[in-house]
Formats: structure tokens, sequence, C-alpha cells
């Protein structure tokens, strides 16, 4: 693979000083202690460091040297990289800050340019440098972690170093750790591409202040989430937590609302906190796929069963009754008062082995298992451990565990971690790990229906004529000419055509005036319901006029009077950082008052615009409530996923919203369209 040298180096040179406690020095030690045997250090004076030989310049150098870590100050990098052009050395980890993060703009540009004429791939400046345990590399200053099989990929090196601080505490192993700091040459995007195809990483770990390349990392996240599930810590929810996130890497976090939905849109796995991803990635690293949701719940204690089921069904996982059968099974081998509906309460006298039988005939109709051991001072907990261990090998599904106190409950512990098998603090922990694990399955596994527009031919323009507000008329029939149900209308610029237009659509209708001075119709007397015969239109017509004298006044729209149904918005908007979005929520004063809106990245599918719908709050009255009759979401979703592509068909259309639109017990219609252009 191209960036096999990054990471399995077989020579590496150091830059930097070699006195006690700089930098240079300490990354010299950690390759060294991490098993690198060809290292060496270059400095002005050409001071060796333990094993690592000293040299004046990298030309001194003798033999091939792979990789360069640059622990020098910034004004010398550049000189560096043009020495490691000379000696053929394709890969660097440039430590050294003072470049983009301290306002050297320039200074940074120049190193990209030296390491692109000489084919050098990098990662930094400003970074914390990398590790790959299979290839014995640790050239970090951040805590040395166990190997394993989890990456991480980290825009701050502080967070990634905790990261590995917790593996280290806990033993769940690393495969890969990258700090990309300023990201001047290799990206989050190229690292995540390079370990879809890692075989060494099963789960990759991800923390990002920002996301420069919205949709092209949208891309590269879905694709990488079909092989492996990425987790991700997005910081700088907050606008205090964005300032801090502006300060530290010049680059501003966009709306958290839009991220979050982002992430959702392309299958990455969002969290909220650093112990979450540990615990996460844990799951996923040491477990075989969750390919279900019916969980069984062993346990020897009533009440911690009783929370996990809680937490459980509260993530969507399913707890449903024992079997017969399986009941049966059970009380073969557990005594008559063990209880088997599920959770299975062995009771506090349980035996290891009654916790082994009990694991595995559960799991002959279930998907996965929670194992709770609440022991007590004086009795050892290593036989339940070895019969969780055997029985999880015996079934072949994913099992976690919770134990708690016993006289050997950290070796305990340790023998379940060393085996294959997660522990948790809690089994609320534990049922929230499984259900993010079978979300994940689940949704890698469906198939959507994401539009393409690739085949779209010429890409239309919604404006002409210098304007940015499509008047009501031409917004209509733009909606109508892509697939979005809209009511009849006529336009009309005097009383004779408002009249046979209202005779046309047939009384009683609706009159609205049209002028682009004129927003919000309403509220200057700019609508008319309930026009019943051709006086009334032409009485209508002159009002219109008459409120728009000294304004451009077009004419008007004329609608029949719409059946009132449920109001819903769906609007359209551009993100900063993701491009164009499709918002869509509950109208009137649910979305006044309770913000009760959700968002995805445009285009959608069909089926991401009903995951939208389920999604807000006031979805049970779309459902029907109190014997009404259920909404038409179908209908709703498919005129979701039409708007959608409005921004990509139209590339000039910025802002757009039809609000209400009318959803009855059979299909929907939009009453109201605003569309604004650059």
């Amino acid at each position: 693979m191209a960036l096999d040298t990054l990471f399995y180096p077989k020579s590496v040179a150091v830059f930097g000083s070699a006195g006690e406690g700089k930098l240079a020095n300490v990354l010299v030690n950690r390759l060294l202690d991490g098993g690198m045997d060809n290292v060496s250090i270059v400095n002005p004076k050409g001071l060796p460091v333990r094993a690592a030989k000293g040299y004046q310049s990298l030309l001194d150098v003798p033999g091939d040297v792979d990789m360069a870590v640059i622990a020098a100050p910034a004004k010398t990098v550049n000189g560096i990289l043009e020495d490691c052009g000379k000696r053929g050395v394709k890969s660097a980890i440039i430590i050294s800050s003072g470049f983009s993060e301290a306002g050297n703009k320039a200074g940074e540009e120049e190193i990209i340019a030296t390491a692109k004429r000489h084919g050098i791939r990098f990662i930094g400046p400003n970074c914390a440098g990398m590790v790959c345990t299979q290839g014995n590399l640790v050239a970090t200053l951040e805590t040395a972690p166990p190997k394993g099989n989890i990456a991480i990929i980290s825009q701050s090196g502080a967070v990634g170093g905790s990261f590995m601080a917790l593996s280290a505490q806990f033993g769940v192993g690393i495969s890969k750790f990258l700090s990309y700091g300023n990201g001047g040459d290799l990206t989050v995007l190229e690292l995540l591409r390079y370990l879809k195809d890692d075989g060494d990483s099963k789960v990759i770990a991800l923390y990002l202040e920002s996301i420069p390349t919205g949709r092209k990392f949208m891309e590269t996240v879905r694709e990488v989430s079909a092989v492996k599930p990425v987790v991700i810590v997005k910081s700088g929810r907050s606008s205090s937590g964005q300032r801090a996130a502006l300060s530290h890497t010049g680059s501003m976090a966009g709306a958290d609302k839009v991220c979050d939905a982002a992430l959702r849109q392309c299958g990455a796995i969002r969290v909220e906190t650093l112990m979450d991803l540990f615990e996460i990635c844990k799951a996923f690293a040491m477990m075989p796929a969750v390919k279900g949701r019916k969980l069984a719940i062993i346990t020897n204690s009533g009440g911690p069963g009783v929370m996990t089921v809680d937490k459980a069904e509260e993530k969507g996982l399913l707890i449903p009754e024992t079997s017969e059968e399986v009941k049966a099974s059970l009380r073969e081998y557990l005594p008559s008062f063990a209880g088997v509906r599920n959770p299975i309460d062995l009771t506090v006298e349980a035996t290891g082995e009654q916790y082994g039988k009990a694991i595995e005939i559960a799991l002959t109709e279930r998907d996965c298992a929670i194992v709770l051991y609440i022991g007590t001072p004086y009795l050892k907990a290593m036989p339940v451990a070895e019969a969780v261990v055997a029985a999880a090998r015996n079934s072949g599904k994913p099992v976690c565990a919770v134990m708690q106190v016993g006289v050997d409950i950290q070796e305990s512990l340790i023998y379940l971690r060393d085996n294959g098998i997660p522990t948790y603090a809690l089994g609320e922990n534990a049922a929230a790990a499984l259900a993010t694990m079978a979300n994940y399955e689940e949704r890698r596994t469906a198939e959507g229906n994401i539009p393409c527009i690739l085949d779209a031919g010429e890409l239309g323009r919604a404006f002409k004529g210098g304007t940015n507000r499509l008047l009501e008329p031409e917004a209509m029939k733009l909606l109508g000419d892509n697939g979005i149900t809209v009511p009849k209308f006529v336009f009309a610029t005097n009383e004779e055509e408002a009249a046979k237009g209202a005779a046309k659509i047939g009384y009683p209708v609706v009159i609205k005036v049209v002028s682009p001075q004129i927003i919000h119709k309403s509220d200057c007397g700019g609508v008319k319901l309930n026009i019943e015969n051709d006086e009334e239109a032409k009485s209508a017509f002159k009002h219109m006029r008459e409120i728009a004298e000294g304004k451009d006044f077009r004419g008007v729209v004329i609608y029949p009077m719409l059946k009132m149904g449920r109001e819903v918005i769906i609007g359209l908007t551009k993100d900063p950082t993701f491009g164009p979005l499709v918002a869509f929520g509950m109208g009137g004063v649910y979305t006044e008052v309770l913000k009760d809106i959700t968002f995805r990245v445009a285009p959608i599918g069909k089926d991401e615009a009903g995951k939208m719908i389920r999604e807000i709050k006031m979805y049970p009255l779309l459902r029907g409530v109190r014997g009404e009759a259920a909404s038409d979401t179908e209908a709703l979703a498919e005129m979701i996923s039409q708007f959608s592509l409005l921004p990509l068909l139209y590339p000039d259309i910025q802002e757009a919203d039809l609000n209400p639109v009318f959803l009855y017990e059979r299909g929907a219609c939009a009453a109201d369209v605003r569309i604004l252009g650059k």
C-alpha cells in the first residue's frame, strides 16, 4: 500500500536536540523502547542518544533512511526536507510547531511544496506523532499503548494521548495512532482510506475539532464505515467550544446539529466523550458483530438486572421473555428458585457452571448477552469468568460482562480481557455498547436509495434576469416540474384574468398578491380567502393592486381553497461545511416554540427522508392519536426526497422553504413556497 513506509519503516532518523528532556531525545528513547532497531539522530553537534548514533547531517547517515521524525525549530524544517529529498526519504513526521497554527502560513506552504517536489508524504506539522504497534513504531511524545486492533486518528495530540493512556490502563490494545496536526499533507481523509484496508485495525476512533471538506469527508466515511466502524468525537458543540476550536486549529467548527446529522447520515457513530469513544471502540474491537437486537441478560442480582433492562430498551435492544423450550432447558441446570424469564436471575448462590450453562442455553435464541456478576468479598469470581469465556466461545456470539466484588476480582477481569470478553463498570454501559453495535450492523447491511444526479444532464438555473427571488407562480411551477405536489394555480395580471382564472380553478379560491417587494403577504393584507364568485375575484384583485401601490405589482396568483391538513415545513439551506441541507419539522407553534426540526445533507433518498420524519418529537401526531387518522408519511417522505434534489439540479438556489405543507390521510401538498438565490 502507498503509505506502508510511513507505518512500517525499517530505519528512522530523528532531527532535533539530543539534550536530556528535549523532544528529539524523548522521541529517540520512545523509538528504541518500542523495538525500532535502526534509529539515528541528527543535530548540529552530532550527539548520540543511547544506541542511536549522532550525525551532524542526514547526508552523513549511512545506509537507507525510510522515515524522518522532525522535532527541530520551524525555520530549519524546510532544509531538513530538502536533505530528505536528496537521500530518498519518502516519509516524515513533523512534530515541529510554529506554522499555520501560529500565523506562519507561508512557512507551511513552503514545506508542503518541498515535500511534494521530492515525493515525501508527511503528517503534521504541529502534531504529536504516530504509533504503529505491529511495526514497532512509537514515534510520539504520548503514552505508548499495548498492541491491539483499535486505530485512532486525532486532530489533537493530547486527546489521542489520553485515549492511549486509557488503552494502557485497561489493557485494550491499539493498532495505529496518528496525530495529523495542521494536516499539511496527509489529512484525515487519506488516513481513513488507508485504515479501511488495514488488516490490523478492526475499528477506527476519530477525534475532530473541525471538518473542512464536508462532502468529501462524508463520502470517505461512508466508504470506510461500510467496511469497519468509524466512531467519532466531534468537539465544538457549544458556542464556547466552537471558539476554542477556532483558536486551537485555525478553522471554525460548523453548526453542531447539522454536523450531527451529517455524521449519522454517512454511517459514522458519534459519541459525546472520550470515555464513550474508548468504551464503544472496545466493544467493536473485542466482540463479533451484533447481528440482531435480541438480548439475553444473565445475572445473580435482581436490581442491576432490571436497570440493565431499562437502559437496553431505551437504546433499542429487545429483551423478550425466554421461550418455554429454553425455560425447560434452563431448569435442568438451575435451582428451582432461579428466575428464567429474561433477565435470567441465577441468584447469589450461582456457580460458575450454572453461569456457563445459562449463557449457552440463552444464546440459542438470542443475538447477544450481558453477564452480570455482583459477587461477595469472600467468594472467588474466577470460576464465573472462566465459564463466561467458555460459553462465549461455544456460542460464537457477542458477550460482554460486568464483574464486581470478589477476592480475585482483578485477576478475573484480566482473564476476561485476555480472552476477548470486554468488561464494563455497569450493565447500562454494556447495553449502550451492544445497542451501538447492533445499530451499526443494521445500517451497514441496509440498502439505501440515495438519489444519484450524475446523469441529470445540464444543470438548470432557477433565476433569470438578475433577480435573486422567484415570484410565487414561478416557484410553484419549478416545484411542479420537479415532481413536488402543488395545488392548481393561475397567474392573473388584471381583473378579467382574475375572474376567469378563479372560475377555471373552481370556487371557493384563495387570491394572493404577487410582487417582488412584498415578502410577508399576510402582514399587509395580501391574502384573501374564500373568494366565492367572479365579482369577489375582481374586488380582490383591486385590493391587491391598492396595497401594492408604489411597489412593483405583477398581479395575483389564484389557488383553490385547500382542505386543512397537518402542517409541516420542509426547507433548504446551505451550510459552509456540508453545502446544501434539507430540513424538516412540524409547522406552526411546533417549529417556533419547540424547535422540533431535523436536518440532512442533500440529496437524500426516500428511506432517509422517512428517518427524518420519525426523528422529530411530534412524530406520534403524524401516526394518529386518540382516534385520528394517520397522515401519509410515505407521500411526505417522497416530497422531502424530491425537494432535496433542487439545490443540486439548480445550483443557484441558496434557500427555499415549503411552509406550510398540508399532510393528509392520503397525499401531501405544498401550500406556499419561498425560493431565494445567491
